[in-house]
């Protein structure tokens, strides 16, 4: 009760007033705000025509990644189970509402006493699943009330984690004692969340289930290219095919602006070093939104690069005179990693790096940048010579010309990023064991 009391007098204020004062002038945050305004009668909607199975099972996640490693466990129990989905982020928000698994999916309003009531007796779960790490205290304390179990599935808890400090892990220990399962990906993080917990509570190393999901996409793409061979459909009657070029090509993933400032510095070095045969560049930013289009355009013409946009391409079109591809459309970046010959995933020189496992997938070199804390199958990468992590446009650029120049080397690491996968496949089976328990 005493953390229950400090957590709903202090920092459910301070999280409200820091959420609506930074969406005054967050674009994504205000998006946010006004997709919680009508949830309950949204939810209450979606809950009316829902199929009408004894029970159900309710998925939370943050973002997009945390729903990747949701999906393939859905998958395997949605017949018999009713799926609700809630969420944190707008930038998942379009993906789950039209997910077809899904018997509804609204946005997770904020964590108090009373929003947290209302969405139990709303959804009346048989089983409240958290993805990843996004577990809130109300929600947990509320479902233990009710006796509802509760299972972390992928979890995760790294070793800087502010959970875990003196201070902090007082308090997550009170929310954590009721939680049912937790299932982590590593024995590192089942160590970390044991610090959480007392000795009674279960605790099992189940893999990271993103493995499955990864594989399955690669392996879709890959069948893709094969049934035509050379081939894959890329929208607008493009494939492939009119993509690929005689030069290398570098596919820089899922950036944001503080990427591309490393990243196009690298690319410029390449141009220097090798000015008759550079590679190909293609940018996928992250949020392809008119504005960051503009801004990356315009350092392309800063820097005299050579550029045009995807929605420009057409089939007739010879890139042998283009410099950098911008990708201003979504949906693309896991077909255009088949072309790569290296790839750079964003989010790293920002806050947390997004998902490697998907070039590692298509056995494809990886490189980084420094903050990949978040992700454990990034730091997997690094020490079994599958990806390379850097913190300067220097050490990029030299990355990317040893890899280059060395055929060899380059598919060594491709191939060392691809049974990293296949190795750790299997998760999914182990983490629906505990599941069936309760659905």
């Amino acid at each position: 009760m005493f953390w229950q009391l400090v957590y709903n007098l202090f920092a459910v204020p301070i999280m409200f007033i820091g959420f609506y004062s930074a969406g005054c002038c967050n674009p994504k945050i205000q998006e946010g705000i006004k997709g919680r305004k009508r949830v309950f009668s949204e939810l209450t909607d979606q809950l009316q025509t829902a199929r009408p199975l004894k029970k159900t099972a309710w998925f939370h996640f943050t973002s997009v990644g945390e729903f990747e490693q949701a999906k393939p466990l859905i998958e395997a129990i949605h017949t018999e189970t009713r799926i609700v989905l809630t969420y944190f982020s707008p930038s998942v928000a379009s993906n789950a509402k039209s997910y077809p698994y899904a018997d509804a999916a609204v946005y997770l309003p904020l964590d108090t006493p009373r929003n947290a009531k209302r969405l139990i007796h709303l959804i009346a779960p048989t089983l409240i699943v958290f993805s990843k790490f996004d577990i809130w205290p109300n929600l947990v304390w509320k479902a233990s009330q009710h006796g509802i179990p509760i299972i972390v599935v992928a979890g995760t808890l790294h070793a800087a984690s502010k959970r875990l400090s003196r201070f902090a892990k007082p308090f997550f220990r009170s929310v954590h004692r009721h939680i049912r399962v937790h299932c982590a990906i590593s024995e590192g993080d089942a160590a970390r969340f044991q610090e959480l917990c007392s000795s009674t509570h279960e605790i099992v190393v189940t893999g990271d289930t993103r493995y499955e999901q990864v594989y399955r996409r690669a392996t879709a793409v890959a069948s893709d290219t094969d049934f035509f061979p050379g081939y894959a459909t890329l929208g607008r009657g493009l494939q492939v095919s009119h993509i690929a070029t005689k030069r290398p090509i570098l596919i820089a993933g899922s950036t944001y602006a503080e990427d591309e400032k490393v990243v196009l510095p690298a690319y410029q070095r390449l141009r220097e070093r090798t000015p008759d045969s550079f590679p190909h560049l293609i940018l996928v930013p992250h949020e392809p939104t008119p504005a960051r289009i503009r801004e990356i355009r315009g350092h392309l013409d800063r820097e005299r690069l050579i550029h045009l946009c995807f929605s420009a391409l057409k089939s007739e079109v010879d890139l042998a005179a283009v410099d950098v591809l911008i990708i201003d459309r979504v949906g693309l970046l896991a077909k255009l990693y088949t072309l790569a010959d290296i790839a750079f995933v964003g989010g790293s020189f920002r806050g947390s790096v997004h998902n490697v496992m998907e070039p590692a997938a298509m056995a494809k070199p990886v490189l980084f940048g420094p903050t990949i804390q978040n992700a454990y199958e990034a730091s997997l990468l690094v020490e079994r010579g599958g990806a390379k992590r850097v913190h300067t446009a220097p050490e990029l650029a030299d990355a990317m010309t040893v890899w280059l120049n060395d055929t060899n080397a380059r598919e060594t690491a491709g191939n060392i990023g691809k049974r990293l996968i296949e190795e750790n496949l299997g998760a999914v089976d182990r983490t629906l064991v505990h599941l069936r328990r309760y659905v």
